[in-house]
């Protein structure tokens, strides 16, 4: 497995902190993994670590509760600075007052979960900033290429754009074999964990909403349209059911959502969001007919590379709407992406979106397309040279 510097370099700075160290993301995304590095780089300069991992039977047969955490902490640890590394905590009960406790008993605390309550408001109330959080996702491009390489294999933008970035996915060589592995963590993480977690008495409805929502990524949605849709497939719902479900799905980290930015109001766009799928999988593993939506998938990869990269996005709503408005520091740039703009009523729309975007702000098109389209105002980006930059600059 590859070393992912770019997570444990910030969290490098907390190792020996009393703050809890909070590593958030989806199932199967590599936290344990990037867990496992950290712990090992620490014991290089301490014999006082413990490293325990709930999602195993037999540790969560023994430690199902706070006292029996604390009491086995208690009786394995040594003298001095122990650091601490639980695994999907979210499975151990009354886990956040073990971790506000331990935290004051000279313990350095790294946790890991699936599920983004563990930033929920009360938590975060109760340690009032005793924490720090840091967010894992699947692999971008750069990362797939670095782990393929380990085996002598290569990586391909098409298979990127259809399977997405999942690392487990890629110890299977065949179609057949990665497709019934995603279906299989599909299942889990957007079927069973959630209808389970949240005690969902109508399963049938949440599995068609889910299906709806993910295989509609890169587009903006409302619970309104959700509503609509779902009432005509499936039957009477209402609006709040949807905007419960959007939740979950929100809080299992299966999607996210950025916000609508209104040239003319000036503000945002509070009931219409871009929903993105945390990997395209999501998509891909829904389509029936082999006919994959890479449109669509292209915006959504393009949206997680540029949040790896640390860009802050919004959907910049003017006279046509711009896909992003990617932020860093004191940079701004606006953002179109497309399949490809080959045709001349496609390139017409996409350069034509940035017509009331003055030159002050860099403007960017990204396409898969082989040649430069580059204007005197706008860049043009190949998508294969955009997934090897480090940044837009």
């Amino acid at each position: 497995m590859i070393q992912r510097e770019k997570y444990i370099a910030p969290i490098r700075e907390f190792y020996d902190s009393d703050l809890i160290k909070i590593i958030t993301g989806i199932r199967r995304c590599g936290k344990s993994v990037v867990l496992s590095q950290i712990s090992e780089e620490i014991k290089k300069k301490s014999d006082n670590v413990i490293f325990l991992n709930f999602e195993d039977r037999s540790t969560l047969s023994r430690i199902s509760g706070c006292d029996e955490l604390l009491a086995y902490v208690e009786k394995t640890r040594r003298a001095g600075k122990c650091f601490l590394f639980l695994d999907e905590i979210q499975n151990v009960k009354d886990w956040p007052d073990a971790c506000k406790t331990l935290r004051l008993h000279d313990c350095s605390v790294f946790i890991t979960g699936s599920n983004s309550k563990l930033l929920s408001k009360e938590f975060t109330k109760e340690l009032s900033g005793r924490y720090v959080a840091f967010r894992i996702r699947p692999f971008v491009f750069k990362e797939i290429q670095e782990y393929l390489m380990q085996q002598n294999r290569s990586a391909t933008i098409s298979d990127y754009l259809v399977y997405g970035g999942f690392p487990m996915r890629f110890k299977f060589n065949t179609e057949s074999a990665t497709r019934n592995y995603l279906n299989d963590l599909d299942q889990t993480i957007v079927i069973n964990d959630i209808v389970n977690r949240y005690k969902i008495r109508k399963p049938e409805l949440f599995t068609k909403l889910a299906n709806y929502v993910l295989i509609s990524n890169s587009r903006i949605l409302s619970a309104k349209s959700i509503y609509n849709y779902i009432r005509g497939q499936f039957g009477e719902c209402s609006v709040n059911t949807i905007t419960k479900y959007l939740g979950y799905l929100k809080e299992a980290y299966v999607i996210s959502s950025i916000k609508q930015y209104s040239a003319k109001a000036k503000r945002e766009l509070n009931f219409f969001e871009k929903i993105y799928d945390e990997d395209v999988a999501f998509n891909s593993i829904r389509v029936h007919d082999g006919i994959f939506d890479l449109t669509h998938n292209l915006e959504n990869v393009v949206y997680n590379e540029l949040l790896y990269r640390g860009y802050s996005l919004s959907v910049y709503s003017g006279k046509q709407e711009i896909d992003f408005c990617a932020q860093k520091g004191n940079k701004k740039y606006f953002i179109q992406v497309a399949y490809s703009v080959a045709e001349r009523s496609t390139y017409d729309r996409e350069m034509g979106a940035f017509a009331d975007i003055d030159n002050t702000h860099a403007k960017i098109l990204i396409s898969n397309d082989e040649i430069d389209y580059s204007t005197s105002t706008v860049r043009h980006i190949k998508l294969k040279d955009f997934l090897e930059m480090d940044d837009l600059t």
